[in-house]
């Protein structure tokens, strides 16, 4: 996917389990990765797990990033602030538990709160945190199509895409 960004963005956050898997890549054509700085880890993945605050590139061994930490929620927030087009797709942490849902809020908060960007969210958790957050109705476009939406991104053809202009075409 992010291959298929260059041209189309300019900037891409990540957070959550993706971020571990692109830690130390390149940019890929031209497009500026925006990797978390802290990381709230923990000892297990529970909901009451032993936790600290780390650097994102130092969580100890054994330990899980379960969210995001502040001065990666205040440069996120910055980012998204300064945005013209917004498209997020998927929470920053483990969010259903509340320890480790400040991420996440914070994402939603500042992509609710940048009224002159046109706004897309993708994904039923993202969406079930907007929801929840009560954030839905101050977002463009809304949809529970995460998967399908990063498959447009990464230039797949998708089906009902497809079928579309077959469709249009053919007598009713």
């Amino acid at each position: 996917m992010l291959e298929h960004l260059g041209g189309r963005a300019d900037v891409v956050l990540v957070g959550g389990k993706m971020a571990a898997e692109l830690a130390g890549r390149s940019r890929p054509n031209g497009v500026e990765l925006v990797l978390p700085s802290d990381v709230v880890a923990a000892d297990s993945f529970s909901a009451d797990a032993e936790t600290q605050l780390v650097p994102a590139d130092d969580v100890p061994e054994g330990w899980l990033g379960l969210d995001i930490g502040p001065e990666t929620r205040r440069a996120f927030a910055a980012r998204i602030a300064a945005a013209k087009t917004i498209f997020w797709n998927g929470p920053m942490g483990v969010f259903e538990w509340p320890r480790f849902a400040a991420g996440t809020k914070a994402v939603a908060e500042a992509v609710a709160a940048n009224t002159g960007a046109f706004s897309v969210v993708g994904g039923a958790d993202s969406v079930r945190a907007l929801n929840e957050l009560g954030l839905a109705g101050r977002i463009s476009w809304v949809s529970t199509g995460g998967g399908a939406s990063l498959e447009l991104l990464e230039g797949r053809e998708l089906p009902g895409v497809a079928a579309i202009p077959s469709a249009v075409g053919s007598p009713a």
